[in-house]
Formats: structure tokens, sequence, C-alpha cells
């Protein structure tokens, strides 16, 4: 009989307490601590087991543990053997001090606020273990240190306050500790979300260098997240780190479910539909293991027998979003054509710069490929010994997470964007430029809020990320694509219709030069002379569209004013 699921438990304990479903990952316990790494950072995309994991580790060898053995009773660490056919890793199990930390929940908008919530997260660690300090009078002295951590420490304070938990622990248990850390990045990315990432970078700097590099109480440790943080931004002063990336082979299993294991919850279940299963929640690549599964999906899925967009549901993802609303043109011309299936070819480094997502798009595709939105279709060694890819959208589910961010993005002026969709279907032109000039006044500054926004850019911004409101909004009739040759150049925008009847348009976006243009009337004509003369039609007729069936119009802007015609 199928066993109960549980959605959203991440205590490892609870999970195996109360026989829920679970997929047994203990094997991550021999393979880490056989490995001996100092300090291992892994990474992996959001709703990937992490935060389980680290729950796991804690539960096996946290000394609040000790004699849970009946945890891991049935699973595959309990049964590991060693040569001499002893159970070698029962003897660890509640072994070692563990302090364990998550900073899963540091989304403040403020660095004092998320500074704040660190410090207050670190307390809690204090409190956990100070009942400990009236039993061993061999630790008298270190009581000052307790008094010391407060919600509102100094910055010398807050940076040693592990590594001072970390003497206590191992003096009382004659034993170095291990340190998990869970989502270290989370602070990370709202700083720069929110414009404060230089004053959170120098903080955690200093908080991870006293607690990862010079702390001689540590025994080993683990931090998890969601992307590799360039070393010159927090990590300069660590050599001693692993870090195990997407493309890593090390514990390419762990997180995730493979394809065995998924089609094996299946059967259990007696669910039947793996094809589609497939499509909607498979092509995550780790290491070199293809078919690894989201299992916030599968779970979901197994819980409710139906499919939906589960994982595209659990984060605003406010940092992809932001970068791709905010994005050049260039980022919101690969985005058509993701959302079209295709694939594209581009470099990638894995440690994500945030300095540069403001105008490195190659930073922006690495992001979101170490978040799982991205899945590698192919990889190649270039002359130069360096690697490139070719990657695509991860599968059905994120295809639509997109289509939903995308959709928000217009969801303050849908009335006036969908009376413009139903305005340029009917050729009406009048109502076009009453609902466009409504539109492009709301969103002019929504899409051009990057570090370097003017005047002059508004436009390209704005109609790349209309264009992908188009697509989203007339998927089922259009094949929307910008920026693309046809002809003797670049057109702007180009629908093609997707059945016999409807009509195909050219788009041309103009903004007025006053020393050419008298009035914004003559920068529409400037802009429908040029789709006549640089050929922008040819395409579509190649395609088989007569060109009585082809609309130009011309989009002529001044400032925040718009004229079409």
């Amino acid at each position: 009989m199928a066993g109960t699921v549980g959605i959203g438990i991440q205590d490892f304990g609870k999970i195996i307490e109360n026989k829920c479903f679970y997929v047994d990952k203990t094997a991550f316990i021999k393979e880490w601590w056989e490995n001996r790494d100092d300090v291992t950072m892994i990474i992996r995309p959001r709703r990937f087991g992490k935060t389980l994991a680290m729950s796991m580790l804690e539960h096996f060898f946290s000394v609040e543990y000790a004699g849970r053995g009946d945890l891991f009773e049935g699973l595959s660490i309990w049964e590991e053997k060693s040569p001499g056919a002893d159970y070698k890793y029962r003897s660890l199990q509640g072994s070692y001090p563990v302090i364990f930390i998550s900073f899963a929940d540091v989304k403040e908008t403020t660095f004092q606020s998320a500074r704040d919530k660190i410090c207050r997260i670190i307390k809690a660690q204090y409190d956990k273990f100070e009942r400990l300090l009236d039993q061993d009078p061999a630790l008298e002295k270190l009581p000052d240190i307790f008094r010391e951590i407060s919600p509102v420490m100094g910055d010398a304070a807050a940076s040693y306050s592990l590594k001072a938990l970390s003497q206590f622990l191992a003096g009382y248990y004659g034993k170095k500790v291990i340190i998990l850390m869970d989502e270290y990045d989370t602070p990370m990315q709202e700083s720069y979300v929110y414009g404060y990432w230089d004053e959170m970078a120098a903080f955690i700097r200093s908080l991870f260098n006293s607690t990862f590099k010079t702390n001689p109480y540590m025994e080993r440790a683990v931090l998890t997240g969601i992307t590799r943080i360039s070393k010159e931004s927090i990590f300069s002063d660590l050599n001693n780190l692993e870090v195990v990336t997407t493309t890593s082979c090390k514990y390419e299993e762990v997180f995730g479910f493979t394809e065995k294991e998924v089609f094996a919850a299946m059967d259990e279940f007696g669910l039947t539909e793996k094809e589609e299963v497939r499509a909607w929640y498979d092509g995550f690549t780790f290491g070199e293991t293809p078919d690894i599964y989201n299992p916030w999906s599968i779970i979901h899925y197994l819980d409710k027998g139906r499919f939906a967009a589960y994982w595209a549901n659990t984060s605003s993802n406010s940092l992809v979003g932001k970068l791709i609303r905010e994005g050049e043109a260039e980022v919101k011309t690969v985005m058509e054509d993701l959302l079209q299936g295709k694939t594209f070819h581009t470099r990638i480094d894995e440690q994500i710069i945030f300095s540069q997502l403001d105008s490195n798009t190659n930073a922006v595709w690495s992001l979101l490929l170490t978040s799982g939105y991205l899945r590698v279709e192919k990889t190649i060694l270039d002359s130069r010994g360096k690697l490139e890819y070719d990657l695509k959208l991860t599968n059905k589910e994120v295809r639509i997470m997109f289509e939903q961010m995308i959709e928000s993005w217009f969801a303050d002026y849908t009335s006036a964007y969908n009376a413009f969709i139903k305005a340029i279907l009917a050729d009406d032109k009048k109502a076009m430029n009453v609902y466009m000039n409504r539109t492009a006044l709301a969103t002019f500054s929504f899409f051009d809020t990057g570090n370097k926004p003017s005047e002059a850019t508004e436009p390209e911004r704005f109609y790349h990320g209309f264009v992908l409101g188009l697509m989203v909004d007339l998927a089922d009739r259009y094949r929307i694509t910008s920026n693309r040759e046809s002809g003797l150049g670049r057109y702007d925008v180009m629908l093609e219709p997707l059945r016999a009847g409807d009509p195909a348009f050219v788009l041309e976006f103009k903004v007025r030069d006053p020393e050419d243009e008298a009035a914004l009337a003559d920068t529409v004509s400037a802009a429908l002379r040029q789709i006549e003369e640089k050929a922008y039609d040819m395409e579509l007729v190649a395609r088989g569209i007569f060109p009585e069936r082809i609309r130009h119009y011309g989009f002529a802007f001044e400032g925040k004013t718009v004229l079409i015609g």
C-alpha cells in the first residue's frame, strides 16, 4: 500500500515517524562522509530536497538525536557494511554536536532588517544550547559569549558568533562541530533585488570567514543554495570550499528524483501517465545524470493525481522576473525563442557575479540555468578549450511559469491591454491608439527600471516586453517574433497566423527624430516606408501568406506618447 504523501514536510524525523512517502536518499550520508571535504557547498534549484537532506544529516549526526537509530532502520545507510562485515555507520549516529541554520526566511527589503533577522536566527541557536551552561563547570568562562549575542549585536560579535558557539559545543562534547547552513544565498539574492548588495556582501563575508575558514572547532560543514555566488563577492578568504554545482558529478542523484524512482512511485500509487509526467516534470541534468525530476511537483502529482505547475507557485521568482523584465532587448528576444520551444547557444559561468547581471546577458543565463529554469541540450568545447552550451526551457511546467510571470506584468492594466489586442485584430486604429497610449503610459517605466534608464531606451525596452505579452496572449493564434532578419533588414515585430484566414502583421517601432520629422505622423510614415523598402513581408510571403493578408503598422514614440498608423 502506498504511503501517505506529506506535502511541504522538510523535517526528516517527522516524515519517518509519520510513515510518509519517502525516497531513500541516505546514501548521501556515506558519500559525503567518505569524501572528507572540509566545507561543501551544494547548488541545486529551489524545492529540490536541500532542506530535507540537511535535516537528514542533522538527525543522523547530531547528539540531539543520539539513540534515534530507529529513524534510519531499513534505509540504505543503516545497512551499509564495512569490509569487516560490521555496520560501520551505525556508530556515527548521534555522535557529533551539530549547528543547523537556515537563511531561507531572510527576505527583507532593507539591509538593517535583513541583518537583524540573521542575528535573531543565530541567537536562536544560542538559546537552544544555553541549557548546557549549568552542566559543566569547566565552561564557566564561556557564558560571557552568550551575553554578547543578541538580535542587536555589533558586527564584531555577529561575525564571531558561530565560531564562538562552535568553541562552546566542542568544549562541552569533546568533539568538533558539524555546521549545516541551508539556503545560504537567500539574503544575497534579496539584497540584489532590493538594492543593498554591498552592505550584505560585507556582512556575510565576515561571518563566513570566521565560521568556515578560521574556525578550529569545526569538523566539517555543508552549505546549500540555489546560486553559486562568486568567490570574490563573499568567499574571497575561503580556500577550503568544495563547490558542487549542477554540472558537477558529485551527489548527482541525491537532490531530485531519478526517472527510476519516479516511475516506481507511480506504480506504487497506481498512476500510469508516465510520458506526460516526463513532459511536465523531467528535464533536469545533474553532472552526467540526465532525467532528474522535480521532486516538489512529483510529490504533489502523487498526492493529487493531476498535472499542474506546482513548482511555479512556490516562490515569487522576484529575481528572475526582474532580470527578464528590466533586461536588454537581447534577453527578451531569447525569451521569445525559449517560449516557442527553441534552443539558444551561449557561454555560461557557474559563478554568479551579481554586479554583472545588469550588463552581461551570459550572467543572466547562468543564473537561470543554476536555478533550474533552463536545461543543457548540448555541450560544446570550442577551439580555445572553453565550454559552450545549447540551452532551452527545462520542461512544460517551467514554460507555464514564465507565461504566468509575463501575464502578471500586465495585471494592473489588463483591460486596456486586452482591448488593444482586440483592436489590432479588428484593424481599429482609433481604438489601438487609445489603448496603446494607456498601456504605454503605465508600462514604460515598468520595463525601463534598470541601472541606466533613459528616454531613448524606453521604446525598445517597452516593445520587447510588450511582445512577450502578445506571445502569451495570442499563443494559440500566432507565431510571434521580434528583431529578426527578413528581406533587406530586421523587422521589429512579426505576427504569423497559425490558422488559415487570420491576417498577418508586421509592426515597426520608431522614436521621433525632431530634426527629420515635424510631427509624430511623419515618424509613422517613416516606419511604414521602412517596412516597404526593406521588404519585411518577404518571410511571410515565402511561407505562403498572400500579401493582401499582411497588415503593416507603424508605431511612433515621443516620450510616453504613441501614435499608430
